[in-house]
């Protein structure tokens, strides 16, 4: 402004100003950026100002000469020592391939089962992703327990929930504003933030955090311009039982350090080695607890961290290790079961009648992830992979105080729950079923399938459900206005929340001296108090919309419309002249 003042605001209109005052005005779009400087009594706008620091040094050159590309290592390594066996029998080059029955899904039954595979995660998550490149996605929410409320064994990461900025559009819109997102991320040896020199360069450059099977026997194997990787066995003998899984973390926080000592550049962190006598741990709790034996030790800046589990296959399970400290991960299992449904035709093979390349179904499957990562940090407003790494923007809901100090320092835990001796009893569980000490019966559904507990889709005899058939039927029945039936299903409910959720385990605390009741407000006049949460109408429906303010005004309660209002048409009263019961009292 000729005044001398600067104006940034949300929206034109904000400040009234006359028009001969403007002296420049415009939008600072994503990824743009303005400098007031105070002592020069300029404007520095987005081209000058990244101008000025681009070219205060040689950045480009100093990448060029000092950079690590992972497509270099690839190639330093000979094509035969990339290749890995596959984890059982032989995988399928094509659909003529002889034996072909012998190389599908029920060849990895064992491995599957002892990591937690379910049918559903496979036909409704995995099979989406690897045959479109597309996130699989729902809308009916999740009303089975919480991990530590189930009667079935869970992955250390269901444990955790996301954190996220609550507002109601997202902090960063991962598709519009996309040209200031990124997924690239540097990892090894980090140098000293308070310089900037050329050796800063030197690190290891990935496109995103998931590596393929060939990438990650590339890195396991390199000696590439002074980079060495140590591999390190994240597996302990059955025998050992719930005490394994405790040794194993001490173990390897030590061997973790020796390789930095020797001069390490990238530590692998590898199940590869389970087995019918050896028993895998999370890979969550080994990356939690390197990382963070690491940072206290003040060594974690000194080498990447790198995943090769069977475990890890959903955004979840990424988002997950990566916010509690990999670098990268190779869910080599994940990748192997996606070649393996081309063989089920559960993947459709081209129109020729060849099967998909194994790149192409993993390329497929690694795009749907990145996205499914960066709409979870868009949620938080973080832009870049790199500021989600180590973060710990989650929170933990059933574990014990003994694991969070010892693997998740720092994350927020408000109850107790699963306890090391706990968690190895799950691995141990999981393990029988994968290699069960009693052969099933010829033929059965145990010996011949992935278990199906219903996680998503209710079945009888699986994982329990707050919505099950009895309760959806209580539910209808009400709806005639039944008391009897209103009364069978908040009964039902209530048992079920029991079950399901903390809420349905909380008890009234009684006072002892209770309160006459000709002295307390008849309900009538309890619920005008009550008011809706401000839920705008386009987060919800019109039908969910109307209804809460039908609801609210019947009661004598009040509805909010939320920041986006409500149709002009509830504003007008009824023929009669009476008041519109889908009007909102609160605006």
């Amino acid at each position: 402004m000729h005044s001398g003042r600067v104006i940034m605001a949300s929206e034109v209109g904000v400040v009234d100003i006359p028009p001969e005052d403007v002296l420049r005005k415009g939008r600072l779009n994503p990824g743009m950026m303005l400098l007031v400087d105070f002592d020069k009594h300029i404007v520095v706008d987005d081209d000058e100002l990244k101008e000025q620091y681009s070219l205060a040094r040689p950045y480009g050159k100093w990448l060029e000469r000092r950079k690590n590309q992972l497509n270099d290592i690839v190639d330093s390594v000979q094509e035969s020592e990339r290749a890995t066996p596959a984890i059982a029998g032989t995988m399928p080059a094509s659909n003529n391939d002889d034996n072909l029955e012998n190389m599908g899904i029920h060849g990895l039954l064992a491995p599957l089962k002892a990591f937690g595979y379910i049918v559903e995660a496979l036909e409704m998550l995995l099979l989406p992703m690897a045959k479109d490149g597309i996130e699989a996605l729902g809308s009916m929410g999740n009303d089975t327990p919480l991990a530590i409320m189930s009667n079935r064994e869970k992955l250390t990461f269901e444990y955790f929930k996301q954190m996220f900025a609550q507002v109601t559009n997202p902090p960063i819109d991962p598709i519009r504003e996309k040209i200031v997102t990124s997924m690239e991320c540097m990892i090894g040896l980090e140098g000293d933030l308070t310089e900037t020199t050329e050796e800063q360069c030197h690190r290891l450059s990935l496109k995103g955090p998931l590596l393929s099977i060939e990438e990650t026997e590339a890195i396991k194997k390199m000696n590439y311009r002074g980079w060495r990787s140590k591999v390190l066995d994240i597996t302990y003998l059955k025998y050992h039982g719930r005490k394994g899984l405790e040794e194993t973390l001490n173990r390897i926080c030590a061997e973790a350090q020796d390789a930095i000592k020797d001069g390490y550049s990238l530590l692998v962190l590898s199940d590869r080695a389970f087995s019918l006598k050896r028993v895998a741990v999370s890979s969550l709790l080994l990356v939690g607890v390197v990382h963070h034996h690491l940072v206290k030790k003040l060594e974690r800046t000194q080498v990447g961290l790198i995943v090769k589990s069977v475990e890890p296959r959903e955004v979840h399970h990424f988002c997950t290790l990566v916010g509690f400290g990999a670098d990268a991960i190779c869910p080599y299992l994940t990748i192997e079961a996606i070649w393996r449904l081309q063989v089920d035709r559960k993947i459709p093979p081209k129109s020729s009648g060849e099967f998909c390349s194994k790149n192409e179904l993993v390329k497929k499957y690694f795009k749907s992830s990145n996205y499914g990562m960066m709409k979870v940090l868009s949620k938080m407003g973080i832009s870049t992979l790199a500021s989600y790494k180590g973060a710990q923007i989650f929170e933990a809901l059933g574990l014990s105080s003994e694991v969070i100090e010892k693997c998740f320092a720092g994350a927020p835990s408000r109850v107790e729950g699963a306890t090391f001796e706990m968690l190895a009893h799950d691995a141990l569980h999981l393990h029988e079923l994968a290699f069960p000490s009693r052969a099933f019966t010829l033929g059965s559904a145990e010996a011949v399938a992935l278990p199906n507990p219903g996680d998503y889709h209710w079945r009888k005899g699986g994982e329990v459900h707050l919505n099950d058939p009895l309760a959806i039927a209580n539910l209808q029945a009400a709806r005639s206005n039944s008391v009897a039936a209103y009364k069978e299903y908040a009964k039902r409910i209530h048992e079920l929340n029991k079950i399901c959720n903390l809420r349905g385990m909380l008890k009234f605390k009684e006072a002892e001296v209770k309160v006459p009741l000709d002295e307390v407000e008849p309900v009538s006049e309890i619920v005008k108090r009550f008011s809706t949460g401000a839920m705008s109408y386009g987060s919800i429906s019109l039908e969910a919309h109307t209804t809460l303010a039908i609801a609210m005004n019947a009661i004598g309660g009040k509805s909010n419309t939320s920041e986006g209002g409500e149709q002009p048409s509830r504003m007008k009263p009824l023929p009669d002249g009476s008041r519109n019961p889908k009007r909102s009292a609160i605006k």
